[in-house]
């Protein structure tokens, strides 16, 4: 079980793709977010229950009505918040299996009766890939391949035609203090059009996202395409797909970007790069993540509980223009993109 969010439910699949390999017998159910489902709802071999938080006590009551009479060998418990603790009860299994008690909360320890192995210093990836080993396996193989449909390629073709060095631009999180501020962004779509990459804006159909991308356009030079709203999960993975690299805040936009394999130009001080970061590489990011805990905390991100968010106003603009235009040419070099010099 593990319903939210984009980013993390991202983070699941390589697990599931381990279980799949090494234990092929076993019938798997993952019991997911709504939106969620759209993204990872058809991985094959595995059955889907959809949990709808936004139908309150309906949606637990769906989850309940799905699996009513069934039991199952083990529960992987990975969510932790009091609604999913809740909504474990829905899930009759001999073994309930949840987190380690240093990253347990909300009564997490009432709903479990194994725990994973208690470690920090992990990427969130690796804390998932940790829920099959008290089945006796391990994760050595991370492997998404997250299937895209031929209408999403189709679509996308049609956007960024041909193979033009492409730079997506997904400026949102869902955690507003992690966005970086719209001349910054500006700044380095106005650098990357300069150089002669070809730039999309991209992002959800919600009003704030619509408000900043609008922001955006209104502060570059010269206009980038425009495609805030137009897309889906399975569109942006296809986009994904004809480009090279994305510029973006800890969002899931930049884990669904790292299981394509895409290079994330990342911008990071409200959160830890080593433990949310793009978990296959990281080097084009710029991590300010010690200097946002001297500043807020006074005292290096070695000193502070793994894992703490500084989601403090104004943490982003410890990440610099001129540091984050570094990681994209370094990054278009390492591509050896034809960029105009």
């Amino acid at each position: 079980m593990r319903t939210s969010a984009i980013g993390d439910v991202t983070h699941v699949v390589p697990l599931v793709r381990t279980l799949q390999e090494k234990s092929p017998g076993t019938r798997l159910t993952w019991i997911v977010g709504k939106l969620e489902r759209k993204l990872v709802g058809d991985l094959p071999g595995v059955e889907f229950v959809t949990f709808d938080k936004g139908a309150g006590k309906a949606g637990v009551r769906a989850v309940r009505d799905a699996l009513a009479g069934r039991r199952f060998d083990a529960l992987l418990h990975m969510q932790v918040a009091l609604r999913s603790n809740l909504l474990s009860l829905a899930v009759k299994a001999d073994r309930r299996i949840g987190y380690d008690r240093a990253r347990s909360k909300d009564l997490h320890g009432l709903f479990v009766n194994e725990r994973i192995p208690a470690r920090s210093g992990e990427h969130v990836l690796d804390a998932m890939a940790s829920f099959i080993e008290p089945l006796g396996l391990k994760q050595t193989e991370v492997r998404w391949d997250i299937p895209v449909p031929a209408e999403a390629h189709e679509w996308a073709a049609a956007q960024l035609p041909g193979d033009a060095p492409t730079l997506l631009v997904s400026p949102m999180s869902s955690h507003t203090v992690r966005n970086w501020r719209v001349e910054r962004y500006a700044a380095l779509i106005d650098h990357a059009m300069a150089r002669g990459a070809r730039v999309a804006l991209v992002g959800g159909p919600s009003e704030p996202e619509r408000a900043l991308a609008d922001a955006i356009l209104a502060a570059v030079r010269e206009a980038p395409m425009d495609l805030t709203g137009k897309d889906t999960l399975k569109r942006f993975m296809a986009l994904l797909a004809r480009s090279h690299m994305i510029l973006t805040p800890d969002s899931g936009p930049m884990h669904m970007a790292n299981a394509a394999g895409i290079k994330v130009l990342g911008l990071h001080a409200a959160s830890n790069p080593d433990r949310s970061g793009p978990y296959s590489d990281r080097r084009w990011c710029v991590d300010k993540y010690d200097a946002a805990s001297r500043k807020f905390f006074g005292k290096p991100a070695s000193e502070i509980p793994w894992g703490t968010k500084i989601e403090k106003p104004g943490v982003m603009d410890l990440v610099q223009v001129d540091e984050m235009i570094d990681r994209f040419e370094a990054c278009s070099a390492h591509l050896k993109l034809a960029l105009n010099r």
